[in-house]
């Protein structure tokens, strides 16, 4: 089953972001080498700017989903105002349709 993490940064975070940034990609890289990613990538505000998250994994519960969007080192590091976990179902453009 598919998750999505929908994550919004804190305000003024971005620091915290690009210094953080090696380590959130190695562990997305090592989600990836584990097939656990689907896909991620960064929400941008208007000037641009990354200011939160969109990360799909495939996960057997959402407790277990949970607990990789609380590993990711941009969570560990304070950066998110929020995380939202939300089973979903991905239907068009799926590579395993």
């Amino acid at each position: 089953m598919h998750f999505a993490f929908l994550c919004t940064d804190k305000p003024g975070a971005l620091q915290v972001r690009l210094d953080t940034r090696p380590e959130h990609l190695a562990y997305l890289n090592g989600l990836n080498d584990e097939g656990k990613l689907a896909f991620a990538g960064p929400f941008l505000g208007d000037d641009g700017k990354p200011n939160g998250s969109l990360v799909v994994v495939k996960a057997e519960t959402i407790e277990a989903a949970r607990a990789l969007a609380e590993a990711d080192p941009y969570a560990k590091a304070g950066l998110f105002a929020s995380v939202e976990v939300k089973a979903w179902n991905w239907v068009f453009n799926s590579p395993e349709a």
